[in-house]
């Protein structure tokens, strides 16, 4: 036993067993909250790994040397997946039938995750289990151990009721004429807006069961913990424990403002973030909207085409970041040279939300996207495309930080709508949610805050994981 196991009074350590999701948007939160909870020296911590996905844990390794250490794992082989393949990004065009059979793939990690734990090669074996809530199957590692899982969502809270009302109380495939209420306060649910993974379930099948028992071991796990906070997602919070009948639900971000980012960040880019912030200097404050639509999600080429040319007719300032591959309408950054700027690949999105001369974002409404934009204050253009996007979207509104300009991955915006828009939000119509997005972004740093709602919530999770491991070993 190393001494980074060892707590007060040479006592052993409870030792964590962190289990990310090998995708960019879900692992970072993970790794963030992994580090906080390194910081606090109550644990030892194992992150589990594959070769091609250790670079992401290098600032986590780099910041927290003694307390977490990796557990490299071979990622095991899929039938439909090409050869190499170890993060959700290696796979060229993702589908429905990959994503399944990449989440399938992970689960045949239970059985080298359970000799692990058993061998007398071990000294430490896990006490506790923090794993991503597309890691169902986890729930019964945590119980061929007898340890208790924490369920770590990076999407809202409002997501998972709806998914747990979807997969639990419900057909998951329904009549496609169907609407459905999951709480008092929420919205319609229309089948177009529910993902292909709901849309896609075949009773019976195989793969389709395998998704769905996934999601219902998540809520049947010891504990849920959320990078969300409850100045913005109260209601779905209290709805959960109401729900799940114990009040073991944290809410405990948003996770980057926990500290230094913990995963590895950033890629390859055609404008160098040096650039980027130079050319946000010279502008106006507020004055500058930053257009992306995330790593997975993307424009087809007339939808570009109509944002460009209501880019170019509001005459507005802007950043548009777009994927490495897709190509800017011929002769738009030309003719919009000096206002805009596009970056082709990834773009230092945290930075440039946090710029002053940034007030308003066009987005697809992803989680991540969604809480960085939220702790910076600025207003939001939503055009949610799929899934939990639409949860994201319809919680926004509510609050009164954005509005909705489109939805969906078909069809395009109505070009003279989308235009005024633009311009509404950059002059005087959109000062009242200028206003409240400022208000909303206070909320979420006050939360993470010492006495905070989130400061409270990591540490009571702390807490009531030592004392549940305690019992466990009774």
């Amino acid at each position: 036993m190393t001494n980074s196991e060892l707590g007060e009074r040479g006592r052993r350590k409870p030792h964590i067993l962190v289990i990310p999701f090998p995708t960019q948007g879900h692992m970072l939160p993970l790794l963030d909250l992994t580090q906080r909870i390194s910081s606090l020296d109550a644990f030892a911590i194992t992150v589990v790994t594959t070769p091609k996905n250790l670079p992401y844990l290098s600032p986590l390794l780099s910041a927290s040397p003694s307390s977490v250490k990796p557990l490299l794992l071979p990622f095991p082989a899929h039938p439909l997946l090409p050869a190499g393949t170890e993060n959700y990004k290696d796979i060229p065009i993702p589908t429905t039938p990959l994503f399944r059979a990449f989440n399938h793939a992970l689960a045949s990690l239970r059985s080298p995750l359970l000799r692990w734990a058993n061998s007398p090669a071990t000294s430490s074996p896990p006490d506790a289990i923090i794993s991503d809530f597309f890691l169902g199957w986890t729930n019964g590692l945590a119980r061929d151990l007898a340890i208790p899982r924490v369920t770590f969502s990076p999407s809202s809270a409002m997501t998972l009721a709806v998914n747990h009302h979807r997969w639990a109380k419900t057909n998951p495939n329904p009549n496609p004429n169907s609407t459905d209420h999951h709480t008092s306060s929420s919205p319609c649910i229309q089948l177009s807006q529910l993902s292909q993974l709901k849309r896609g379930y075949v009773e019976g099948s195989p793969i389709t069961e395998f998704i769905r028992e996934g999601f219902l071991a998540d809520v049947e796990s010891w504990g849920l913990v959320f990078n969300s906070f409850r100045g913005l997602e109260g209601p779905y919070l209290d709805h959960l424990k109401r729900e799940l009948g114990h009040e073991r639900v944290w809410a405990v971000g948003p996770v980057s403002l926990l500290g230094e980012p913990a995963g590895e960040r950033g890629g390859p880019s055609s404008v160098s973030p040096a650039e980027v912030m130079s050319w946000l200097d010279g502008r106006e404050r507020g004055s500058v909207v930053y257009v992306c639509f995330g790593s997975q999600c993307g424009l087809n080429q007339e939808q570009a085409s109509v944002v460009a040319t209501a880019l170019e007719d509001s005459m507005i300032h802007f950043v548009w970041s777009m994927k490495e591959t897709a190509v800017a309408p011929e002769g738009f950054e030309e003719r919009t040279k000096g206002r805009g700027l596009v970056i082709k690949g990834w773009a230092p999105q945290v930075q440039v939300l946090h710029h002053d001369s940034v007030g308003s974002f066009m987005t697809h409404c992803g989680w991540n996207s969604v809480l960085e934009a939220v702790t910076t204050g600025v207003t939001m253009l939503l055009w949610p495309m799929s899934s939990d996007q639409f949860y994201n979207a319809t919680l926004l509104e509510n609050e009164r930080v954005g509005i909705r300009v489109y939805e969906g991955n078909d069809g395009v915006p109505d070009l003279e709508v989308l235009t005024r828009v633009l311009n509404d939000m950059v002059r005087k119509n959109g000062e009242e949610k200028h206003k409240k997005a400022k208000e909303l972004g206070k909320v979420a740093r006050e939360a993470v805050k010492e006495g905070g709602s989130s400061s409270r919530d990591l540490d009571d999770l702390v807490e009531s994981l030592k004392k549940e491991i305690m019992l466990c070993k009774q």
